[in-house]
């Protein structure tokens, strides 16, 4: 059973680009944005993505079905750097989709009341300057 997790892991992983800082950072991003969506609709009723504000089992679903594709996403643009040669396409796309996760965690913790620190908001602004200028090459 070991084995067979590991060598799954080990291809998926592989198929992501590897397992480094960028793709274990988006990957926390993702995580914590699908927890603090939880919490911002199961606690403190406030989701903006359900009429009542309340925990929707199909809004949840549409969620995680997103999360996989951004994973799929990561998984094209890895494979495109590796047919033309290139490095910066995936990570560029790792780049995106965890500054697109630390807005959505923000927008989450704004929700819950929790007062956002200014060195957040930095490194947000941050990440989404290197973003852009990703993009641009």
């Amino acid at each position: 059973m070991c084995a067979i997790v590991g060598v799954t892991g080990g291809a998926i992983t592989n198929m992501l680009g590897g397992w480094d800082s960028a793709i274990i950072t988006m990957l926390v991003f993702m995580a914590l944005d699908y927890l603090s969506g939880i919490v911002v609709a199961g606690v403190f009723k406030k989701s903006t993505k359900t009429d009542s504000g309340a925990l929707n089992s199909s809004v949840g679903w549409k969620g995680l079905c997103r999360k996989g594709m951004m994973l799929a996403f990561v998984l094209v643009a890895n494979r495109l750097d590796i047919a033309i040669g290139t490095v910066y396409i995936r990570d560029a796309v790792v780049m995106a989709f965890t500054c697109n996760e630390a807005i959505s965690i923000t927008e989450n913790s704004g929700l819950m009341g929790v007062p956002i620190p200014n060195q957040i908001v930095k490194a947000i602004e941050v990440l989404k300057n290197k973003e852009e200028r990703t993009n641009e090459n």
